[in-house]
């Protein structure tokens, strides 16, 4: 069955790319039928795992010569982010039904992003080194052409294009990191559970510190953190609004998936030496992603600094949990489970908060706040939405931020108190800036562009009101999540501490 999820999307974006002659509805109707029985197949791996450990393995040869093989399967770890992909996909599927003239092309703007949920799906299930570059490489691929063929913007091009050369210049290193792993094994192998079970260069040696440091810029790049993330704001600037959802949701979480999967249980002894690096990183990205989205005046430009605040935050979460020495395993356990935690709070928060930001350039052309103001009278539907979003998106409690966020620094201050301390003064920026931007473009003197015309359409409501509803069950129930995260964790901090 996970297989089937995997690859259905795929079928189904052939399938759209072969019939010329579908109109643009029927396209469009496909399109949210294919994505919703995405998440009911999802919802079914969840209902019929039987945790701990690997779940609806398969494990084919694919290229035995070189030690790489069709190995897929799904754990506490991936459970989670394939449930969020499913669902970010289904909601920009959903958003796609908003108006028949709002996107041109829509057969082939559809059938992409089918094809690149099979890639965000297919990363998330692989248990091999080589299927997980696969899908890595070509998610890079299927977001370049998003941002460059529906990007608006005379710079649409050219963010495309800095998008695709920064991260693929960032997979080449993850490559020669994966290489690295492989040629260290005996035997070769690119297969995950085996060298996580057998970890190649534990002893000492330059080895290991280089492959890390080649595997960490490569996700590095892709989550991003400083100073790797000057690609992402002229990225989410110039794509559609359903294009920086899914960058921001799903294509970041490919990164920090890849800490938590593959360098820190399969490099613990260097993850250990080098943790303080991770931390001082995340602590950097928390602080700097906070005071220069502060610094905005461009609302999407804003939330996509935002991003490398959170970011941030689970960096932080993994560089504690390296620190052995000391500390207590079952905080260390804590700040693991928050940073996946976090993974998919910042997915469906942050996702919400990039469709609210292209309904404002839909209706009004640009994101510049200082030309809106006092839409919470012509726009209630939004300016409720928005105001959640940016109080889910700050860590108010209720919401599954103060629930990630509370495990992230619960489980790192006994290991790192002062690099805690620092991070937590980002929750206060990001207060103030979210503050600062609804007062800006809700309240005040009525100010727009051009005339709004209507309040959220059914399809932009339904698209963002169960991403929200989602932080909400979360931040008020959260114990269906983490009963599935936690086991894992614990498992990854086992592994680092070996």
């Amino acid at each position: 069955m996970l297989s089937l999820t995997v690859f259905l999307p795929l079928a189904a974006a052939l399938v759209l790319s072969a019939r010329r002659g579908l109109p643009d509805a029927a396209v469009r109707w496909l399109w949210v039928a294919v994505s919703a029985a995405e998440l009911g197949l999802v919802a079914a791996l969840w209902a019929t795992y039987d945790g701990p450990g690997i779940g609806h393995e398969t494990d084919r040869p694919w290229i035995p010569g070189a030690g790489a093989g069709y190995h897929i399967g799904v754990d506490g770890l991936s459970l989670p982010l394939l449930a969020l992909t499913a669902t970010v996909f289904l909601a920009c599927a959903v958003y796609s039904l908003r108006d028949g003239r709002a996107q041109h092309g829509i057969r082939r703007f559809a059938a992409l992003f089918l094809a690149l949920e099979t890639t965000c799906l297919g990363l998330f299930a692989a248990l091999d080194l080589i299927l997980f570059f696969l899908f890595f490489d070509l998610s890079i691929v299927g977001m370049y052409l998003v941002i460059a063929g529906w990007g608006h913007g005379e710079q649409a091009a050219r963010s495309a294009l800095k998008f695709f050369l920064y991260t693929f210049v960032g997979s080449l290193a993850l490559l020669l990191g994966f290489i690295g792993l492989y040629a260290a094994s005996d035997p070769h192998t690119f297969d995950i559970t085996e060298l996580t079970a057998d970890p190649p260069l534990q002893g000492g040696g330059a080895a290991g510190p280089l492959v890390l440091l080649a595997i960490a810029v490569g996700l590095a790049v892709k989550t991003p953190t400083f100073p790797f993330h000057t690609w992402l704001p002229p990225a989410h600037t110039d794509a559609p609004a359903a294009g920086s959802a899914v960058l921001a949701a799903v294509l970041l979480k490919m990164g920090t998936y890849g800490f938590v999967r593959i360098a820190m249980p399969i490099l613990p002894e260097d993850w250990r030496t080098y943790a303080m690096v991770f931390v001082a990183v995340g602590v950097v990205s928390v602080l700097y992603g906070a005071l220069v989205a502060l610094a905005q005046s461009d609302f999407k430009r804003m939330v996509a600094y935002t991003s490398v605040n959170h970011m941030g935050y689970i960096l932080l979460a993994l560089g504690a949990a390296g620190m052995v020495a000391g500390t207590d395993e079952a905080a260390r356990s804590t700040a693991v489970t928050g940073a996946v935690v976090q993974m998919v709070s910042h997915g469906l928060i942050t996702g919400a908060l990039f469709l609210l930001a292209g309904v404002l350039m839909e209706r009004g052309g640009t994101y510049e706040m200082d030309a809106w103001g006092g839409l919470a009278g012509p726009m209630p539907r939004f300016a409720a939405l928005t105001a959640v979003a940016a109080f889910a998106s700050l860590g108010l409690p209720g919401f599954s931020g103060f629930v990630a966020e509370f495990q992230i620094f619960a489980g790192s201050l006994g290991a790192v108190p002062v690099a805690t301390a620092l991070a937590l003064l980002g929750i206060l920026v990001t207060a103030g800036l979210f503050l600062w931007a609804l007062h800006r473009l809700l309240l005040g003197v009525r100010r727009e562009p051009r005339p709004v015309g209507a309040d959220l359409r059914p399809a932009e409501l339904l698209s963002v009101t169960p991403l929200l509803a989602l932080s909400l069950l979360i931040g008020v129930l959260p114990r269906w999540l983490l009963d599935t995260v936690e086991p894992a964790a614990r498992t990854v901090v086992d592994l680092v501490s070996r």
